[in-house]
């Protein structure tokens, strides 16, 4: 079927949005996406809003599949289902050219949810920064709209949290003190994304916190506290994130288990090996990446397929 026929027939909104056809969309050339943003453009908003979510899960689903550029000319679509879509469909795609787009969003978009997601978007850039892979003046430029945004009194709570966790990336003396600040709120969001902010700040000096937060009667604030210890990869952790493979929440559980196979080391992987034989299929499922990631971090020439 030629990319005519077939935006003809995604044009025809009696019927159904088929996921696997939208690989016709791939790659599309600047002439071909002209054509498909003409029959875009004229489309319901529910219907727009279906085909970039579809195209979202289509592209997380298969690597060979490129949407960028689609995603990329929707971000100023009128509706904010498709601008947020538009934008997780980038979680990808590191070229420096979209960081001024993702500022404006985040300062300017009049929805939270898109303000939100651009703050989330921007930590990818914020960490490449912070790896020495981003030009220093643009790193620069982050820091500044994140925690201008962290700072900003009325701005909304989700907002100010997805800023915070992508700020945290950052190793600045400031930031830290941003994330202890966030910690120390009332606000429950708040302190649940400063958690998950110490362990992408990547500092042992979060670990007494996280050590504690683990034994936390909060099941967000367990999750968050074992992601975070993977991230910090220090094995002091070990023994309390081996309880938690027995906690009542599945996803703490999981979690558990995944940053056991990031932190390594003898005693995770002898407990890692018995999960394997869990009754729970989604505990051995969990048990068996943990250890994939535990053989690939020993040997990094050995590719999964």
């Amino acid at each position: 079927m030629s990319l005519d026929s077939y935006l003809s027939e995604l044009s025809d909104e009696g019927k159904p949005v088929v996921s696997k056809t939208l690989a016709n969309l791939s790659s599309l050339s600047p002439k071909e996406l002209l054509s498909f943003l003409d029959k875009f453009s004229h489309m319901s908003t529910a219907r727009r809003i279906e085909i970039v979510q579809k195209l979202v899960g289509l592209a997380e689903d298969s690597v060979e599949m490129n949407f960028n550029d689609i995603f990329i000319a929707c971000l100023p679509d009128p509706a904010a289902e498709v601008r947020v879509g538009s934008i997780e469909g980038l979680w990808e795609y590191e070229d420096r050219s979209i960081i001024d787009t993702f500022i404006t969003m985040l300062n300017q978009d009049s929805q939270d949810a898109v303000r939100a997601a651009a703050a989330t978007a921007l930590g990818r850039f914020a960490l490449l920064a912070e790896l020495g892979d981003l030009r220093h003046e643009d790193g620069a430029r982050i820091e500044r709209a994140l925690v201008s945004v962290v700072g900003r009194n009325s701005e909304s709570t989700e907002v100010k949290r997805r800023a915070l966790e992508s700020v945290s990336a950052f190793s600045k003396p400031e930031i830290k003190q941003m994330i202890q600040d966030a910690y120390n709120s009332m606000e429950h969001d708040m302190r649940v994304s400063a958690i998950y902010a110490m362990g992408m700040n990547c500092d042992s000096q979060w670990l007494d916190t996280l050590l504690k937060e683990l034994g936390n009667s909060d099941v967000e604030m367990r999750y968050e506290a074992a992601v975070a210890c993977g991230e910090l990869g220090v094995e002091d952790a070990v023994p309390s994130l081996i309880e938690l493979i027995q906690d009542t929440d599945s996803q703490v559980q999981l979690s558990a288990i995944a940053a056991l196979g990031r932190i390594g080391g003898d005693e995770a992987e002898a407990v890692l090996k018995e999960c394997l034989n869990d009754p729970d299929e989604h505990v051995r499922d969990a048990a068996e990446d943990a250890l994939d990631e535990l053989s690939l971090d020993r040997d990094p020439f050995t590719f999964r397929i």
